[in-house]
Protein backbone atom coordinates (compact mmCIF):
# COMPACT_ATOMS: atom_id res chain seq x y z
CA UNK A 1 0.00 0.00 0.00
CA UNK A 2 1.12 3.75 -0.40
CA UNK A 3 2.74 5.32 2.16
CA UNK A 4 2.76 9.20 2.89
CA UNK A 5 5.98 10.61 1.93
CA UNK A 6 6.71 14.11 3.92
CA UNK A 7 8.99 16.58 1.59
CA UNK A 8 13.49 16.36 3.02
CA UNK A 9 14.52 19.14 0.65
CA UNK A 10 13.61 22.75 0.25
CA UNK A 11 11.99 22.54 -3.10
CA UNK A 12 10.25 19.71 -2.17
CA UNK A 13 9.01 21.65 0.58
CA UNK A 14 8.02 24.61 -1.32
CA UNK A 15 6.27 22.30 -3.89
CA UNK A 16 4.12 21.14 -0.99
CA UNK A 17 3.30 24.52 0.41
CA UNK A 18 2.50 25.85 -3.10
CA UNK A 19 0.19 23.28 -3.95
CA UNK A 20 -1.32 23.53 -1.08
CA UNK A 21 -1.62 27.77 -1.63
CA UNK A 22 -2.66 27.03 -4.67
CA UNK A 23 -5.60 25.00 -3.48
CA UNK A 24 -6.68 27.85 -1.12
CA UNK A 25 -6.81 30.66 -4.02
CA UNK A 26 -8.46 28.56 -5.96
CA UNK A 27 -11.59 26.78 -3.66
CA UNK A 28 -14.23 28.73 -1.44
CA UNK A 29 -13.08 28.92 2.32
CA UNK A 30 -15.82 26.30 2.98
CA UNK A 31 -14.98 23.95 0.18
CA UNK A 32 -10.82 23.79 1.49
CA UNK A 33 -9.82 20.63 2.47
CA UNK A 34 -7.75 22.68 5.64
CA UNK A 35 -8.68 25.16 8.09
CA UNK A 36 -8.73 28.96 7.42
CA UNK A 37 -6.00 28.71 10.35
CA UNK A 38 -3.67 26.86 8.35
CA UNK A 39 -4.66 28.77 5.37
CA UNK A 40 -3.25 32.08 7.08
CA UNK A 41 -0.21 30.82 8.01
CA UNK A 42 0.62 29.25 5.26
CA UNK A 43 0.07 32.45 3.25
CA UNK A 44 2.37 34.68 5.76
CA UNK A 45 5.13 31.71 5.72
CA UNK A 46 5.83 31.09 2.06
CA UNK A 47 6.98 34.12 1.01
CA UNK A 48 9.54 34.57 3.54
CA UNK A 49 10.21 30.67 2.93
CA UNK A 50 10.72 31.62 -0.66
CA UNK A 51 12.84 34.21 0.09
CA UNK A 52 15.41 33.19 2.12
CA UNK A 53 16.12 30.22 0.10
CA UNK A 54 16.51 32.56 -3.12
CA UNK A 55 18.98 34.67 -1.20
CA UNK A 56 20.82 31.52 0.53
CA UNK A 57 21.38 30.03 -2.82
CA UNK A 58 22.34 33.52 -4.31
CA UNK A 59 24.85 34.18 -1.73
CA UNK A 60 26.18 30.60 -1.59
CA UNK A 61 26.77 30.96 -5.87
CA UNK A 62 28.78 33.90 -5.10
CA UNK A 63 30.73 32.26 -2.29
CA UNK A 64 31.59 29.43 -4.98
CA UNK A 65 32.61 32.37 -7.42
CA UNK A 66 34.63 34.19 -5.62
CA UNK A 67 36.43 31.01 -4.09
CA UNK A 68 37.43 30.64 -6.82
CA UNK A 69 38.45 33.39 -8.34
CA UNK A 70 40.65 33.45 -4.86
CA UNK A 71 42.47 29.94 -5.39
CA UNK A 72 43.35 31.40 -9.49
CA UNK A 73 44.50 34.83 -7.71
CA UNK A 74 46.23 33.00 -4.46
CA UNK A 75 48.45 31.22 -7.32
CA UNK A 76 49.07 33.93 -9.40
CA UNK A 77 50.32 35.77 -6.36
CA UNK A 78 52.46 33.25 -4.56
CA UNK A 79 54.11 33.07 -8.03
CA UNK A 80 55.33 36.15 -8.27
CA UNK A 81 56.18 36.85 -4.55
CA UNK A 82 57.83 33.30 -4.62
CA UNK A 83 59.77 35.08 -7.78
CA UNK A 84 60.38 38.71 -6.11
CA UNK A 85 62.22 36.85 -2.74
CA UNK A 86 64.17 34.80 -5.85
CA UNK A 87 65.91 37.98 -6.80
CA UNK A 88 66.29 39.59 -4.03
CA UNK A 89 68.37 36.34 -3.18
CA UNK A 90 70.39 35.96 -6.43
CA UNK A 91 71.11 39.76 -5.83
CA UNK A 92 72.50 38.86 -2.29
CA UNK A 93 74.29 36.14 -3.97
CA UNK A 94 76.05 38.22 -6.62
CA UNK A 95 76.87 40.77 -3.70
CA UNK A 96 74.65 44.06 -5.35
CA UNK A 97 72.53 43.69 -2.53
CA UNK A 98 74.09 43.01 1.40
CA UNK A 99 72.59 40.42 3.40
CA UNK A 100 72.06 42.08 6.10
CA UNK A 101 68.78 43.67 4.47
CA UNK A 102 67.17 40.24 4.71
CA UNK A 103 66.11 41.66 7.89
CA UNK A 104 63.76 44.29 6.42
CA UNK A 105 61.48 41.82 4.78
CA UNK A 106 60.99 39.93 8.05
CA UNK A 107 63.89 36.99 7.45
CA UNK A 108 67.17 35.95 8.92
CA UNK A 109 69.92 37.29 7.71
CA UNK A 110 71.41 33.85 6.41
CA UNK A 111 67.99 32.74 5.22
CA UNK A 112 68.50 31.60 1.76
CA UNK A 113 65.46 29.94 1.11
CA UNK A 114 61.77 30.98 -0.10
CA UNK A 115 59.83 30.78 3.57
CA UNK A 116 56.18 28.92 2.83
CA UNK A 117 53.70 30.30 1.35
CA UNK A 118 51.08 26.85 1.32
CA UNK A 119 48.01 28.85 2.77
CA UNK A 120 46.38 32.20 2.52
CA UNK A 121 47.52 33.35 5.60
CA UNK A 122 51.16 32.37 5.40
CA UNK A 123 50.59 34.10 1.88
CA UNK A 124 49.41 37.13 3.31
CA UNK A 125 51.93 37.37 6.39
CA UNK A 126 54.85 37.29 3.73
CA UNK A 127 53.45 39.57 1.34
CA UNK A 128 52.75 42.44 3.60
CA UNK A 129 56.50 42.04 4.77
CA UNK A 130 58.02 41.99 1.79
CA UNK A 131 56.43 44.73 0.70
CA UNK A 132 56.78 46.95 3.04
CA UNK A 133 59.99 45.45 3.35
CA UNK A 134 61.14 46.76 -0.41
CA UNK A 135 59.71 50.15 0.14
CA UNK A 136 61.90 50.59 3.13
CA UNK A 137 64.77 49.65 1.23
CA UNK A 138 64.17 51.84 -1.80
CA UNK A 139 63.68 55.07 0.69
CA UNK A 140 67.35 54.32 1.62
CA UNK A 141 68.46 54.43 -2.07
CA UNK A 142 68.68 50.51 -3.03
CA UNK A 143 68.70 49.43 -6.32
CA UNK A 144 65.56 47.96 -7.72
CA UNK A 145 65.10 44.46 -8.58
CA UNK A 146 62.96 43.80 -11.51
CA UNK A 147 61.21 40.67 -13.02
CA UNK A 148 59.13 40.73 -10.83
CA UNK A 149 59.02 44.68 -9.63
CA UNK A 150 57.75 45.28 -6.37
CA UNK A 151 55.26 47.14 -7.82
CA UNK A 152 53.59 44.70 -9.72
CA UNK A 153 54.09 42.32 -6.85
CA UNK A 154 51.81 44.58 -4.98
CA UNK A 155 49.26 44.46 -7.55
CA UNK A 156 48.98 40.89 -7.28
CA UNK A 157 48.86 40.75 -3.87
CA UNK A 158 46.28 43.78 -3.22
CA UNK A 159 43.99 41.80 -5.82
CA UNK A 160 44.29 38.54 -3.65
CA UNK A 161 43.67 40.46 -0.41
CA UNK A 162 40.39 41.85 -2.21
CA UNK A 163 39.22 38.59 -3.26
CA UNK A 164 40.58 36.95 0.36
CA UNK A 165 38.28 39.54 2.19
CA UNK A 166 35.40 39.47 -0.29
CA UNK A 167 35.29 35.68 0.31
CA UNK A 168 35.44 36.08 3.80
CA UNK A 169 32.22 38.41 3.95
CA UNK A 170 30.59 35.78 2.18
CA UNK A 171 31.35 33.24 3.91
CA UNK A 172 29.79 35.00 6.91
CA UNK A 173 26.47 36.12 4.95
CA UNK A 174 26.00 32.31 3.40
CA UNK A 175 26.86 31.27 7.21
CA UNK A 176 24.16 33.48 8.61
CA UNK A 177 21.76 32.38 5.30
CA UNK A 178 21.94 29.28 6.02
CA UNK A 179 21.14 29.34 9.63
CA UNK A 180 17.76 30.95 8.94
CA UNK A 181 16.60 28.83 6.05
CA UNK A 182 17.71 26.04 8.82
CA UNK A 183 15.64 27.98 11.19
CA UNK A 184 12.75 28.47 8.76
CA UNK A 185 12.65 24.54 7.70
CA UNK A 186 11.39 23.65 10.77
CA UNK A 187 8.45 26.09 10.56
CA UNK A 188 7.94 24.40 7.19
CA UNK A 189 8.12 21.27 7.98
CA UNK A 190 5.74 21.62 11.25
CA UNK A 191 3.17 24.06 8.66
CA UNK A 192 3.40 20.71 6.21
CA UNK A 193 2.77 18.09 8.17
CA UNK A 194 -0.17 20.15 9.61
CA UNK A 195 -1.41 20.76 5.96
CA UNK A 196 -1.75 16.89 5.32
CA UNK A 197 -2.79 15.49 8.49
CA UNK A 198 -5.95 18.55 7.88
CA UNK A 199 -6.33 17.18 4.34
CA UNK A 200 -6.22 13.57 4.76
CA UNK A 201 -8.33 13.88 7.89
CA UNK A 202 -10.84 15.49 5.25
CA UNK A 203 -11.16 13.09 2.83
CA UNK A 204 -11.16 9.99 5.55
CA UNK A 205 -14.60 9.24 4.35
CA UNK A 206 -12.87 8.35 1.17
CA UNK A 207 -11.54 4.54 0.87
CA UNK A 208 -7.94 3.56 -0.86
CA UNK A 209 -7.36 5.01 -4.37
CA UNK A 210 -9.70 7.19 -4.16
CA UNK A 211 -8.74 8.86 -1.40
CA UNK A 212 -4.99 9.02 -2.07
CA UNK A 213 -6.12 10.67 -5.65
CA UNK A 214 -8.42 13.94 -3.80
CA UNK A 215 -5.38 14.30 -1.30
CA UNK A 216 -2.60 14.28 -4.43
CA UNK A 217 -4.26 16.96 -5.80
CA UNK A 218 -3.61 18.96 -2.76
CA UNK A 219 0.42 18.30 -2.80
CA UNK A 220 0.60 15.09 -0.89
CA UNK A 221 2.77 12.30 -2.10
CA UNK A 222 2.45 9.07 -2.00
CA UNK A 223 5.12 6.33 -3.17
CA UNK A 224 4.78 2.53 -3.13
CA UNK A 225 7.37 0.66 -1.12
CA UNK A 226 9.60 -1.49 -2.73
CA UNK A 227 8.46 -4.81 -2.66
CA UNK A 228 5.10 -3.32 -3.59
CA UNK A 229 7.09 -1.51 -6.92
CA UNK A 230 8.78 -4.77 -7.79
CA UNK A 231 5.33 -6.62 -7.74
CA UNK A 232 3.48 -3.71 -10.39
CA UNK A 233 6.63 -4.24 -12.37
Amino acid sequence: MPYRRLPNTDQARLRALKAALKKGSQLNPFDLAFSQKTLLELQAFLPQFEQAITQYNFSKDRQAKYGKLLGDQFKVTRLYLSHFIQVLNFCIIRGEIKPDVRKLYGFDIDDKSVPELGTEQQLMQVGKKVIEGEQKRAMTGGTRIYNPSIALVKIKYEKFVEYYNNHKNLLITTQKMHEKVTELRTAADRIVLTLWNEIEAYFEGFEGEDKRIKCANYGIVYLLRKHEKEFQD
